[in-house]
């Protein structure tokens, strides 16, 4: 089973994404948990073509990805886990782990770095949340974000798979959490103990700064607790909340051309403390 995975990357990849965004739409037409401003048409132009950039420009610059970066570095013997002897289930569950918490304070630090957040705040700045918000980054935070990635497998050595299993559950979390659907209250409790949930993560991405400063986790709920990040509730409530950032709220900014510029334009919004 991990010897398919590993050798079928991209078809796995791919499979998975195309499943969780027509699962989470179909979730969204049938329950929805806020009105839509915009329509998808208009939205998902912008957001989807991004995706598509990404993935050309991640595919041109680096050819093994971050599961190859893990094969060169237990071919090279890089990182502590290729340094100890450790059982591999052992092993597999500390990269998850460390790979969750290097993701959760690289977007504290594209929140806080004022050159980074420049970049970031394209993904803040959607006027809807929806599952294509999830994957709505712009292609230079992709591309800092993969060397970051690297960074962080060079010097851990986690095992190849662990690395595809956590990427492909990075990407269908940051869309399911984003997903515009109303998940029952009861279960939201108890789910988002273990995972970030729609509502938690929306918090997020309202337009009052204190609470985008917050709920910082794609994945796992528990960073933003232990480093009291965590806000329960939106104080506008869900329907009420106003989500995006106080600039770039007209409707030609969710084209896709204004979306690539936008960080080169002159509306300094970093997140205060």
């Amino acid at each position: 089973m991990l010897e398919t995975i590993l050798a079928n990357e991209p078809l796995v990849r791919l499979s998975a994404f195309a499943g969780v965004l027509v699962l989470m739409a179909g979730l969204e037409a049938l329950m929805p948990r806020r009105a839509r401003h915009y329509s998808r048409r208009l939205r998902w132009t912008g957001n989807l073509g991004i995706v598509f950039i990404d993935t050309l420009l991640l595919r041109v610059l680096f050819p093994v990805a971050a599961v190859g970066m893990a094969g060169l570095a237990a071919e090279r013997g890089w990182g502590v886990l290729n340094l100890v002897d450790l059982p591999f289930w052992f092993g597999f569950v500390v990269s998850l782990l460390v790979l969750d918490l290097a993701i959760w304070a690289q977007h504290v630090m594209f929140h806080y770095v004022p050159i980074l957040w420049r970049f970031h705040r394209m993904h803040h700045s959607d006027l809807d949340i929806d599952v294509t918000t999830g994957v709505r980054f712009h292609p230079v935070e992709i591309v800092i974000s993969m060397l970051i990635k690297f960074g962080v497998i060079a010097l851990l050595g986690p095992p190849a798979v662990a690395v595809i299993v956590f990427e492909i559950a990075l990407n269908a979390t940051a869309m399911f959490n984003h997903a515009n659907f109303k998940l029952p209250q009861a279960m939201d409790r108890i789910v988002r103990l273990l995972l970030v949930t729609p509502d938690m993560h929306r918090v997020h991405h309202s337009v009052d700064k204190c609470e985008t400063n917050s709920n910082f986790g794609f994945n796992l709920p528990w960073w933003d607790r232990l480093f009291g990040t965590y806000r329960g509730q939106p104080v506008a409530g869900h329907t009420g909340m106003m989500i995006g950032l106080e600039v770039f709220r007209s409707r030609e900014d969710l084209r896709l051309d204004r979306m690539l510029v936008q960080p080169f334009k002159n509306a300094d919004q970093r997140q205060s403390l």
